[in-house]
């Protein structure tokens, strides 16, 4: 499982030039999810999610969570994640997860992450998407 978390001051998803989730504040998640991923991984790196301090404290110190602050999530599948480049200039995607597994554990994900944060929007999985997002900082993390 590969999820990109940037902190965003704001973030939108569309499909078909309609907005289908936004967020004021808070993380935009890119997660790919591989073809050996499990619910275990979704709780592990969803744990980490939830308690990763890089919100700024009354010091300044990227100290306080997502939580912490009341920030909401945005979380958007992307199985280009797994691009593998090391043949040739055409991506090889062997190791994403096949639809039907990958949509299943996106869903736990999402599922997962509503215990821990009050607001979380979605992107359409599968569908062809457009990001509108600004990076705050820029801060972007990968987690594995």
């Amino acid at each position: 499982m590969r999820a990109v978390v940037q902190r965003v001051s704001h973030a939108a998803v569309r499909v078909e030039n309609a907005v289908i989730g936004s967020i004021e504040g808070g993380f935009l998640v890119l997660l790919g999810i591989g073809e050996e991923d499990t619910r275990e991984d979704v709780d592990r790196i969803v744990k980490k999610l939830a308690g990763l301090r890089i919100f700024a404290d009354q010091e300044g110190k990227t100290n306080l969570s997502l939580k912490d602050v009341g920030g909401e999530l945005l979380v958007i599948s992307q199985f280009t994640l797994y691009a593998d480049c090391r043949k040739g200039n055409r991506p090889s995607f062997v190791h994403a997860a096949k639809p039907e597994m990958a949509e299943a554990l996106y869903e736990y994900f999402v599922e997962v992450c509503r215990s821990y944060i009050p607001k979380v929007e979605t992107g359409a999985f599968g569908a062809h998407m457009e990001v509108d997002l600004v990076n705050d900082g820029p801060f972007t993390i990968l987690l594995e």
